[in-house]
């Protein structure tokens, strides 16, 4: 069987059919059975894929200099040339997402602000450090 999606979706759907035309009744367990080891084969072709560093820096987060220094490194292995690095879906890092929601809101405390001033103004030593 081919690996892309389309074909999977093209597949799935062509059998739905012919299935639907003569109201055929089928096992379910062993139809969903057949339906996720094909859907299985189209994840291991994706995680097979190779991407040129500019491709890899969009889906990672991270840049594309980065990836060419891990690879460089050998801490990502090179799925390309010497001078033309790919790297395999499946071994891409992923970057961590920032997540901005936090079960409270922060709210705005003047005193811990005006620790980090002096702090900063001190060249690194709190005023308030017996105060906390």
């Amino acid at each position: 069987m081919s690996a892309s999606r389309d074909e999977f979706l093209s597949r799935w759907l062509s059998r739905r059919d012919v299935l639907a035309k003569v109201g055929a009744l089928v096992d379910g367990a062993r139809l969903i059975d057949e339906l996720l080891a094909d859907l299985d084969v189209v994840r291991r072709a994706e995680l097979d894929l190779t991407l040129t560093l500019e491709e890899a820096a969009r889906e990672s987060g991270y840049s594309a200099d980065h990836l060419g220094r891990l690879v460089r490194d050998g801490r990502i292995p090179n799925a390309g040339r010497h001078h033309a690095p790919r790297i395999r879906r499946a071994d891409l890092p992923k970057r961590p997402r920032r997540s901005f929601a936090t079960s409270a809101p922060l709210k705005y405390d003047p005193s811990t602000d005006a620790r980090t001033l002096v702090s900063r103004r001190k060249g690194g030593q709190s005023a308030f450090t017996d105060q906390v």
